[in-house]
């Protein structure tokens, strides 16, 4: 996992918007292995938190580029 911090993060929207593409990507596809793996009787519950906290992680990270593509308005 990639740790951002405000120097890496690019302040082009073009940027945040690819990368913001990839993450709901990895998002998409742990959630249908989440799916995949409650499913099955004999599946490993250590695992399953696992990709669940990483899901949840990533969730946090769409709703932060998603919130420095809103441009600053001064009220």
């Amino acid at each position: 996992m990639r740790r951002y911090t405000a120097r890496m993060i690019s302040p082009d929207p073009a940027a945040l918007a690819r990368r913001l593409t990839e993450l709901r990507e990895e998002h998409r596809d742990l959630d249908a292995a989440i799916a995949r793996m409650s499913g099955s009787p004999s599946c490993d519950q250590l695992q399953l938190t696992r990709l669940k906290k990483r899901k949840l992680k990533l969730k946090d990270m769409i709703a932060y580029f998603e919130s420095k593509l809103i441009p600053d308005l001064d009220a």
